[in-house]
């Protein structure tokens, strides 16, 4: 079978959608089809449709949608839920202590198995469950945690120096949460760049774009009065 690949904004979709078939899923039902889906996450209807049948397995039954544990099984895959990957954080501050204290990564795939800072007051402690060592060490004992994925917590005069070392390391992929723009040396290394900047300027705008409606309304209101 040929993998499927989904765009940007399909991928971006796709917890979401999981999340509200679970959840359909703990009320009994069986089977779930994209009406149900798209009015729970207020979505349009046929956008759902055509998500659903680039990830989808097997097809619909008339009247009655996909059954639903095949098509969480085909969405898990898709998001690659269903392989757990070890990952590295190196930064233990407080994003990175927020989420060495999470407990939901592996319910998509990840598992935190390791942590490291340059701090030697925090060297030595463990929060939930995972030892911080120095990160001086991390080259000597990296493989030993079998780790695909390494996280970035740190500040980002020091970011480009932890990635070198994942990259050194033989990580597969990068989470970045430093606001610097990377430069990975290995074209095979996955990026992954969580700028908060930008997403809360997404927010903003479309703050904006709400109000821009809500004055706009309130004037035709005010104006046929």
């Amino acid at each position: 079978m040929s993998a499927k690949i989904l765009t940007k904004n399909q991928l971006a979709r796709m917890p979401a959608y999981l999340l509200t078939i679970k959840k359909l899923k703990g009320k009994g039902l069986g089977f779930v089809n994209a009406q149900i889906i798209a009015d729970d996450l207020n979505l349009n209807v046929e956008q759902v449709k055509k998500d659903l049948a680039s990830v989808a397995s097997t097809s619909g039954v008339p009247n009655k949608g996909r059954e639903i544990n095949s098509l969480i099984r085909d969405v898990e895959s898709v998001l690659g839920y269903d392989d757990i990957h070890n990952a590295i954080i190196v930064g233990v501050g407080h994003l990175g202590s927020a989420l060495l204290n999470y407990d939901g990564f592996e319910e998509y795939g990840l598992k935190i198995v390791g942590a490291f800072d340059t701090d030697s007051k925090k060297i030595g402690t463990k929060i939930n469950g995972i030892r911080i060592y120095d990160v001086k060490t991390l080259k000597n004992v990296f493989k030993d945690y079998n780790a695909k994925i390494g996280i970035i917590t740190v500040n980002r005069t020091s970011a480009q120096e932890v990635a070198n070392i994942f990259v050194e390391c033989g990580v597969l992929a990068i989470w970045n949460f430093a606001p610097i723009n990377l430069v990975i040396s290995d074209p095979k290394v996955i990026l992954s760049n969580m700028n908060m900047a930008t997403s809360l300027a997404v927010l903003s705008h479309q703050l904006y774009l709400k109000k821009e409606k809500n004055d706009k309304n309130r004037k035709s209101f005010e104006s046929n009065e």
